[in-house]
């Protein structure tokens, strides 16, 4: 069998790849890194935003597991421009996976390029995987594995987040474990 543990990064001061972990997100990554210690990781994969690598920076230190850099799993882009009604948008693009917005990418290609990291490490000899990436391209990718997750699933997403997708033949049993 076959774990991927998808986490959500810890609190951060923004949304540009650069920002930082907060304070209470440098304490949540330490409590992260406590939680996972015992799930016996062997692999670690995570954006290249700061806050995501951060995230699992104190988990990755404490196992001596280095953490693999992947732009696939970097933030969905919704548009290039900023919008007041940007969660509407975000809504619909969960009712129309391939609604793009200008700038964008759809909710289908998003999806795409996250189900292909996640197939290339189910495909390696790595057991239990941590996937580190942001909130609305984790909820795509679960919704790619169960159809009922959507737009309501996304906000209820905490930071840090963690679900853990167990693999015995193609389709994995989905279960959120982080509780805070």
């Amino acid at each position: 069998m076959k774990n991927i543990y998808i986490v959500r990064h810890c609190q951060a001061e923004g949304q540009a790849p650069d920002a930082p972990l907060t304070a209470a997100g440098a304490q949540q990554a330490g409590r992260l890194a406590q939680f996972l210690s015992g799930k016996n990781i062997d692999y670690i994969i995570s954006s290249p935003f700061s806050r995501a690598y951060r995230t699992i920076t104190p988990l990755a230190d404490k196992l001596g597991v280095e953490i693999v850099l992947e732009e696939r799993l970097s933030e969905r882009v919704l548009s290039a421009q900023n919008h007041p009604e940007w969660r509407n948008m975000l809504l619909q693009t969960y009712e129309d996976l391939d609604l793009c917005y200008e700038g964008g990418e759809s909710s289908n290609t998003a999806m795409g390029r996250a189900i292909s990291v996640v197939k290339e490490v189910l495909d390696s000899k790595n057991s239990n995987i941590v996937v580190v990436s942001h909130g609305n391209l984790i909820s795509l990718l679960l919704k790619h594995f169960d159809h009922r997750i959507g737009f309501k699933e996304w906000e209820r997403l905490s930071n840090p987040d963690v679900y853990q997708l167990s693999f015995l033949e193609d389709e994995p049993s989905i279960h959120r474990i982080w509780v805070d």
